[in-house]
């Protein structure tokens, strides 16, 4: 038993001799061992995160943007792979960090817009407030969002001019979603003499919306008198249509 003992003890001894026996300068099997396992982890993780960002990201933005994002996401992967790899290939990386920090404090100045409009396109497309199509307010431009790239978007003013807004810009200001919800409402205030019939003005009202198609029944439309003023008897009109329909409904009634 003891004679077994030793052939495994003897065994294990050898084979751990081995693991550290240099074969190239001061590396050892065991470090070729890490640069392999490191590797394969790499290449692997990098697969993953690309099927990851096709799937979560192929319906949300051009596919130049989602290249560019998958060729970034595996650059910066396979970076941190190598500065892993370099200590078992007996790398000394202090110079290499303090060099490294000084580029990057200087990129990181001279950088600093494309950066924060990078940021934001993350994280729009993450939040998604906007979609291609819609018709939003961004402080006082008011637009149809024609594209969203991973650092601006492209929208068209109603009188057809087409606008880039940086993501940092379009991320920090408030953002109005004019169809987002299927429906809106617009009000009108109509102003009759002293002398003419409320009642019946309010009817002919109603009866002028009855007629329209896309005014909607439900939330329906509110008519009433709603102040008198000091000459007209002021009529509200508070009606609600389909989103895409809004603005063409309020033209025609008006």
């Amino acid at each position: 038993m003891s004679n077994v003992s030793g052939v495994v003890e003897g065994a294990e001894s050898s084979i751990f001799d081995l693991l550290l026996k240099p074969v190239l300068g001061e590396i050892t099997f065991s470090d070729l061992m890490w640069v392999a396992i490191l590797a394969i982890v790499g290449i692997t993780l990098v697969r993953i995160i690309r099927m990851w960002l096709k799937r979560s990201f192929g319906d949300r933005m051009p596919k130049s943007d989602l290249d560019l994002a998958i060729t970034l996401a595996s650059y910066f992967v396979y970076l941190v792979v190598v500065l892993s790899i370099l200590p078992y290939l007996h790398f000394d990386l202090s110079g290499l960090f303090v060099a490294g920090g000084i580029i990057a404090v200087a990129i990181a100045f001279a950088t600093q817009n494309i950066v924060s409009n990078l940021v934001s396109g993350i994280f729009l497309l993450f939040e998604r407030p906007i979609k291609i199509g819609d018709n939003v307010s961004i402080g006082s431009l008011t637009a149809t969002v024609q594209k969203i790239q991973i650092m601006s978007t492209i929208v068209r003013t109603y009188d057809g001019t087409y606008v880039r807004v940086p993501n940092s810009k379009l991320f920090t200001s408030d953002i109005t979603n004019l169809v987002i919800h299927p429906a809106r409402r617009f009000d009108y205030t109509i102003g009759i003499r002293y002398q003419d019939d409320a009642t019946k003005a309010i009817s002919i009202i109603k009866g002028m919306i009855e007629k329209e198609p896309y005014a909607l029944k439900s939330p329906g439309p509110s008519v009433y008198v709603d102040k008198l003023d000091d000459s007209s008897v002021n009529i509200v009109v508070k009606i609600w249509a389909p989103s895409l329909y809004w603005w063409g409904l309020r033209t025609e009634l008006l």
